[in-house]
């Protein structure tokens, strides 16, 4: 390809939101060039991300199950043996071909791939470097969305070293099962991962700085999941500090701190998952006018995702907002649609969030107290041990919250801890993207018996509260 070649728009990383960006705006006609530095497209999430991670807790799930509840069902095992193995080679298979898919997604339309690391140069041109040939190139775009995403965070004074101290990347590729891995932060990747070695059957204690596990959870629903996990053997060290980590040949050592108690123990591993950073290393973002929050790290953005400088956007974990594939994606489509002169939004307020341990849990708009600080809310709760499917399935535990506007009975948040929840919170998705009501909810007829009824009957409780004077 040759130097300076011009596009309409130039999309710097293939993620999630980078490569639905790029495959959008080709179909609208513009010419678009999509720059990865890695072998396969699809970013850290269907790399060693989303993706991944799903395979192994699907797979693990179901060596759990074997281990733990067929027998319930009349079936019997026998002697199980896990093949650690044969699950990595599932997973990777899993991983190159939603990869593969991408790559043929953006070459089916047309979107030139190009190989190598971006770097901004000013006035609309990006210079490539590290491609197939090693040889720099420029070229320039009327438009240059970047989509570069995150990586891990590190605590001050610990880092990573692949082996005893490893990132959610090693974690996914463990040649073994560790007897003890200690995983420093109790929020949705310390959690999902911790889920994955534990039911393999790895010792997994979880140290969190805060006073309960996945912050940001209603407070009923992160009680209730740090229960179930500590019945299944997850051990939990909240309110506790991480002073030092020692590795040595065969273990690690890890140095906490609750007030003034101090304490130390070994694992054979230690999983560092206390957040993401954008992924900003290198791009010359300072060179090319582009603002971040000096606090952050995240690029600023106005409410049509453009940044301080003219004609470049940012999308997905390079902005402020929770770091979500799906996020990521919808911003990404939204810029498409900018960029080709159309109008786009992103309903901030109705993005869903799941963590993906057993149970799974999915939440989308305010918690409870949050939503009680705007004024008085409507809450509706219902147990799955009320649900026939559940009870069939022997999966009873957890529950669906619904916070409904007092007043008005607006579908405010939802709240879902037990069965199916990633695939249930769609529904309370849809009801607050079209201002729905509980009530709304609530006569809307739902098959019998499925794990949805929970949902209509939370809905049922939500709007009738206010009638019966219950308000909160």
């Amino acid at each position: 390809m040759a130097a300076d070649e011009k596009f309409d728009l130039i999309v710097i990383g293939s993620g999630p939101g980078g490569y639905v960006a790029a495959a959008r705006a080709a179909r609208a006609g513009l010419s678009v060039a999509c720059i990865e530095k890695d072998e396969r497209p699809g970013g850290t999430c269907l790399n060693v991300g989303c993706i991944p991670s799903k395979a192994l807790l699907e797979s693990s799930a179901h060596y759990h199950l074997a281990r733990t509840r067929f027998a319930v069902h009349g079936i019997e095992t026998g002697t199980l043996r896990l093949d650690l193995s044969a699950m990595m080679k599932r997973k990777e298979g899993v991983v190159s071909g939603l990869t593969e898919n991408v790559r043929q997604l953006l070459e089916s339309g047309k979107v030139a791939l190009i190989r190598g690391t971006a770097r901004l140069e000013g006035g609309g041109t990006v210079s490539v470097v590290g491609g197939e040939r090693n040889r720099p190139a420029r070229y320039r775009a009327d438009s240059i969305l970047l989509a570069t995403g995150s990586v891990p965070a590190t605590p001050p004074d610990i880092s990573f070293d692949g082996d005893r101290v490893v990132s959610s990347t090693e974690a996914l590729c463990f040649a073994d099962v560790p007897r003890h891995l200690i995983v420093i932060g109790g929020g949705y990747i310390g959690l999902e991962l911790g889920s994955v070695w534990l039911r393999l059957g790895a010792k997994v204690t979880v140290v969190e700085m805060l006073p309960g596990i996945a912050a940001g959870l209603d407070a009923q629903v992160s009680r209730m999941l740090q229960r179930l996990l500590a019945k299944q053997g997850m051990v939990f060290k909240t309110g506790t500090r991480v002073t030092g980590i020692k590795p040595a040949a065969k273990s690690v050592g890890v140095f906490l701190e609750k007030g003034e108690a101090t304490e130390t123990i070994r694992g054979d591993r230690v999983l560092v998952a206390v957040g993401r950073k954008p992924n900003t290393a290198g791009l010359g973002l300072k060179d090319a006018g582009v603002e971040t929050d000096p606090k952050t790290g995240h690029v600023v953005v106005d409410d049509r995702f453009k940044t301080s400088a003219g004609g470049i956007y940012a999308i997905g974990d390079l902005v402020a907002g929770p770091a979500l594939a799906h996020k990521a994606s919808a911003e990404g489509t939204a810029v498409a649609d900018l960029v080709t002169g159309k109008t786009a939004r992103v309903n901030t307020a109705a993005i869903p969030a799941v963590i993906y341990t057993d149970p799974e849990v999915a939440m989308v708009g305010l918690t409870e107290a949050a939503a009680k600080e705007r004024g008085k809310v409507c809450v509706g709760t219902y147990p799955f041990t009320g649900i026939g499917r559940a009870r069939c399935a022997g999966d009873t535990d957890g529950f669906v919250k619904l916070v409904s506007d007092a007043a008005t009975d607006r579908l405010l948040g939802a709240h879902i801890i037990g069965p199916r929840a990633s695939e249930l919170i769609a529904e309370c998705v849809l009801a607050m993207e079209f201002g729905a009501s509980a009530e709304d909810i609530a006569r809307t007829v739902h098959s019998h018996p499925t794990f949805s009824e929970a949902v209509m009957e939370a809905a049922e409780t939500a709007y009738r509260c206010a009638e019966k004077g219950e308000a909160r």
